[in-house]
């Protein structure tokens, strides 16, 4: 069953703002198929602080990739930014031999991004990194908390602050 025949299928559900699709620490049994809003996977350490993975936006797909393929349990949480609907499709559907080609256009797709994740970290500055999520996800500014972006690049939300100060200046 292709993965629009599965949605179809599927129940819809909304989701508040704040809501927890899956807990850190929890073992995945579903992905999640984002039809409306923004989903972060974020890991919390012992200590209270937040560092977030990954955003998730409508008509993607929010599971995390090393916890399915090992079978562990889920080393962060996936969580609703803001409002929205999901659909809950179980993991079991990649192995399905009629799903193979999408799990492996999705495998690819997924390693590509994080290679070019890996780069803007290890490669740039702070402001760099500001720079590169401007211009290859330029709509995250608008549907994301400040402290969010800030995690994501690596800073402090006063360091994005303060970059972002610096760069209207000029």
């Amino acid at each position: 069953m292709q993965l629009n025949q599965q949605l179809l299928t599927s129940r819809k559900k909304s989701q508040s703002a704040g809501a927890w699709l899956l807990h850190q620490g929890e073992v995945q049994s579903h992905f999640y198929y984002l039809h409306q809003g923004v989903v972060r996977a974020v890991y919390h350490s012992d200590r209270g602080v937040e560092r977030v993975k990954e955003f998730y936006f409508p008509g993607e797909c929010c599971f995390l990739y090393l916890n399915w393929l090992t079978a562990t349990p889920a080393d962060y949480s996936l969580q609703m930014v803001t409002a929205g609907e999901t659909s809950d499709i179980p993991l079991s559907f990649f192995e399905a031999a009629e799903n193979q080609e999408f799990k492996m256009q999705l495998l690819i797709q997924q390693l590509i991004y994080k290679e070019k994740k890996e780069q803007m970290l290890l490669l740039n500055t702070p402001e760099q990194r500001y720079r590169y999520v401007q211009t290859q996800f330029p709509h995250w500014e608008s549907q994301l908390t400040q402290r969010d972006l800030a995690s994501y690049i690596g800073i402090t939300p006063v360091s994005l602050s303060r970059i972002r100060q610096r760069l209207n200046k000029s």
